[in-house]
């Protein structure tokens, strides 16, 4: 069997969702849409199902997987419903749609629920991308507020820059939301993860943690600086081939990478079809047998080279960390210009093992 291992650490997500709720305050959804950031919706959500205030996904196929798992907890549907015919089974599994748009809004009043639904409304507070706009908010309240098909409103909106703290554009629109909900009834929701680490005021009655449930810090500073998280997935393989290459040599696809010393290089069963990225080449830490090196030449599809050159003990059967503990996945992210959120869902492959 290939030995590359996702080792998902519940108790770690445990840890990571109590923190999160702690600094919020109130109540707040467990982000567990795209297969829980890639560490597995259901396996995730049943070690939070006594835990967690509720949950999130993205969809409704998403939603039904939660259930089937057992999961009894109020779910938020983030996108809502694409079709009418949707609603039937919001209906039938007590789900809690998002309504973000005028089509989902004439969708949900045209409906013919057995019982009322509970309603999350939106606004575009200013990220410009789903929502009411503020001036067409409170109207949209106010007819899900008339309907017999509707129960509780949420109010909430949705961050476009509150991983930047040293902006004012998070500032801007909370003051955004605020005034254009003043005197509506009903709780709020306003705080991603971002927002439950660098702006109080987001902290309103539910928040939405998605990312620090899985460790990985939204900041740019995040996982340096003692912020409390504990990384969940830990992504390992190990060394099984060594040879030595002689000063003056190049490496793998491309000759990207030439030695400028003796170079000890061990080959590890990754790649970029296992969700490693291919941009995160020469230099992209990597720690073998708990000691950092590096990756040298160019990630390919299904191997990567490490430098054990300066790890004696180190050789064939060796682990690397990919991830994890040593190595966090935003170094990682940062060496591959991109973000840790894109690594954690790309993972495949590797064989998971839940501890």
């Amino acid at each position: 069997m290939r030995p590359l291992v996702a080792e998902i650490r519940l108790d770690n997500l445990i840890h990571n969702y109590k923190l999160s709720r702690s600094r919020h305050g109130g109540r707040a959804l467990a982000v567990v849409k795209a297969n829980a950031y890639g560490h597995g919706a259901a396996k995730c959500a049943q070690a939070l199902a006594d835990v967690a205030d509720g949950f999130a996904v993205a969809c409704l196929e998403e939603a039904l997987e939660l259930r089937e798992a057992g999961i009894k907890r109020p779910i938020v549907l983030l996108e809502g419903v694409f079709e009418a015919s949707e609603l039937d089974e919001v209906a039938r599994h007590g789900l809690w749609p998002v309504v973000q748009s005028e089509e989902q809004l004439q969708m949900l009043l045209a409906a013919r629920p057995a019982a009322p639904f509970n309603v999350w409304l939106k606004m575009d507070s200013g990220m410009h991308r789903a929502g009411f706009y503020p001036h067409d908010y409170a109207r949209a309240y106010q007819r899900l507020a008339d309907s017999a098909n509707v129960g509780d409103i949420v109010k909430m909106t949705h961050f476009a820059r509150a991983d930047e703290p040293e902006l004012s554009t998070t500032q801007a629109q909370i003051e955004t939301f605020d005034a254009a909900t003043a005197g509506l009834p009903g709780a709020v929701s306003i705080a991603n993860s971002a927002g439950i680490l660098s702006h109080p005021r987001a902290r309103r009655d539910w928040g939405r943690p998605g990312i620090v449930l899985y460790g990985a810090s939204p900041l740019p500073e995040g996982n340096h600086d003692g912020d409390g998280l504990k990384p969940v997935m830990r992504l390992a393989t190990k060394v099984f081939s060594v040879r030595e290459l002689p000063a003056g040599e190049t490496i793998g696809y491309g000759g990207t990478w030439t030695s400028d010393r003796p170079t000890r290089i061990g080959l590890i069963a990754c790649g970029y079809a296992d969700g490693y990225p291919r941009l995160a080449s020469t230099g992209s830490p990597v720690a073998i047998d708990g000691q950092r090196s590096r990756i040298i030449g160019r990630v390919s599809m299904d191997m990567i080279m490490v430098d054990l050159t300066d790890l004696p003990g180190a050789g064939i059967g060796s682990e690397v960390e990919l991830w994890g503990d040593v190595v966090s996945v935003n170094e990682v992210a940062a060496a591959a210009g991109t973000i840790s959120y894109e690594l954690l869902c790309n993972v495949k492959r590797a064989h998971k093992r839940y501890v």
